[in-house]
């Protein structure tokens, strides 16, 4: 995760939410303040990585929007608050 791994808050969990798709740093606002990187692969279409510390109700209301933008989820890691565990959904 390199540039994103001071984004973890206390009492919040650090999410790692990939798309398929272009989104610039102008959406992080509108994504709950989650940092916003874009990776552009040759040959490959671009995938937007959403990083930060949100909470479940937050990330339901991320997961609504980008259903809303009609983008295509790649994959969901979440790593538990302190814990250390971490758990990985992907498409």
């Amino acid at each position: 995760m390199g540039e994103f791994e001071n984004h973890q808050v206390e009492g919040q969990t650090l999410y790692q939410i990939k798309v398929q798709g272009k989104l610039d740093e102008r959406w992080s606002e509108w994504f709950s303040g989650l940092a916003v990187a874009v990776e552009n692969g040759i040959g490959n279409p671009p995938v937007t990585t959403l990083v930060g510390s949100i909470d479940q109700a937050a990330l339901r209301g991320i997961l609504c929007k980008l259903w809303d933008l009609n983008l295509t989820l790649i994959s969901v890691r979440c790593e538990a608050g302190g814990g250390g565990q971490k758990e990985e959904k992907t498409k």
